[in-house]
């Protein structure tokens, strides 16, 4: 299911850039028209350049945050709840060295209730 997700995604992401480059092409037109000399003719091709690199840029980070999802989709769902957060390693960035009095793997040991 994820992977036609992903592909749909794809798809409408691709039909944008698509359009977007076919946006900059008719801008392009438009300045050479109304353009009276060679640097303004200039000018608007390297406008229309940069507008096509900007959406294939878009496409390929349209493209990465879609596979994003669909491996985010596929990560173990029993895990979320219990305070792990797949995307964050506290162990790596803490200067304590001393172990934990369990494996970070494991559920943590009960709280001991106490009364006062």
């Amino acid at each position: 299911m994820q992977t036609v997700k992903e592909k749909i995604s794809n798809m409408t992401s691709s039909t944008k850039e698509h359009v977007n480059i076919g946006k900059a092409k008719v801008e392009e037109k438009l300045e050479k028209a109304a353009a009276t000399t060679e640097e303004d003719k200039r000018l608007a091709h390297e406008r229309k350049e940069a507008k096509e690199a900007r959406a294939k840029m878009e496409l390929h980070q349209d493209k990465v945050k879609h596979l994003e999802e669909k491996l985010r989709a596929k990560q173990p769902q029993y895990l979320h709840g219990y305070g792990y957060d797949l995307d964050h390693e506290p162990a790596l960035e803490t200067e304590d060295t001393r172990a934990p009095p369990y494996h970070l793997t494991a559920h943590p040991p009960p709280r001991a209730h106490h009364k006062h």
